[in-house]
């Protein structure tokens, strides 16, 4: 009988214990996911603007690496007609968004986050991807001819296109043949043969356009510059970094350093991001 009972006994009290266990790894787990949920809810919207000659799914490795740590991102459609345009256009999605956004422009975006950000206080970090930072009054065709080393011009393919008002512009592409090694050389051929047919032009006044305002001045900042670039020379890049006393990051790398090293340029883009919480 005693034999009967103390086994009943050990059974009694290894069940409870089974209980409390599971109890308390359900506590564990939830509390694991409030802070998961707490720390993405803290995290900034990162908001992609691509430059010329590219379009958003030139950022699909940086989106990955952002999504894997949690952070919620957009890939903006830039227009590629002007500076303050598309930045009106970008201001636009940044408004529709709720809660602290970080802004990444690559190349010519560069140039529209500098506009867009100025006076919202919800951009909270500026993050420059091989790209334009230009001052009021200056323009990204002017930045780029202020020093050596640009070979895009020889690559350039001009379209010339009509409004319906009969007024004329010119769109610029470049050259199918020539986009690989002008513009990312260091990506792989099948995949850089993709960029290349489906490229975004660029108006050609856009690179015309002179800036009227500039959010680096008061945005803290943060720059990839990419020392193998032949659209925008690194010595351009380094002068503009060093302007906007950004956090500077220098990469061996063509004009494409999204596509070709998407775990630096999101890292860059975390760094940015956790400054600002």
């Amino acid at each position: 009988m005693f034999t009967i009972e103390n086994g009943r006994l050990r059974r009694f009290i290894a069940g409870a214990a089974a209980v409390i266990g599971a109890f308390a790894a359900v506590g564990t787990a939830n509390a694991a996911t409030q802070d998961s949920a707490s720390d993405r809810a803290a995290r900034p919207t990162i908001v992609l603007e691509h430059g010329a000659f590219a379009d958003g799914s030139s950022w699909d490795g940086v989106i990955a690496k952002l999504h894997r740590d949690g952070y919620p991102v957009v890939a903006a459609a830039n227009p590629l007609r002007g500076p303050a345009s598309d930045a009106a256009a970008l201001r636009s999605l940044v408004d529709h968004i709720k809660g602290p956004v970080v802004l990444v422009g690559h190349s010519y975006g560069g140039s529209v986050i500098s506009e867009a950000a100025v006076g919202e206080p919800r951009v909270k970090a500026l993050v420059y991807v091989a790209a334009f930072l230009p001052a009021p009054g200056e323009s990204a065709l002017q930045l780029t001819n202020q020093f050596p080393g640009s070979t895009l011009s020889g690559t350039l393919d001009p379209v010339p296109y009509s409004f319906a008002d009969g007024s004329t512009g010119t769109d610029l592409y470049i050259q199918q043949d020539k986009f690989r090694a002008q513009f990312a050389a260091d990506v792989p051929t099948d995949r850089a043969a993709l960029a290349a047919v489906t490229q975004r032009p660029i108006a050609q006044a856009a690179l015309e356009e002179r800036a009227t305002a500039a959010a680096w001045q008061t945005v803290p900042s943060w720059d990839i510059v990419t020392t193998g670039d032949l659209n925008i020379p690194a010595a351009a890049q380094r002068f503009m970094a060093e302007r906007a006393h950004a956090h500077t990051t220098e990469v061996a790398a063509s004009h494409s350093v999204a596509m070709s090293h998407p775990d630096l340029v999101a890292d860059v883009i975390k760094k940015a991001a956790r400054a600002t919480h």
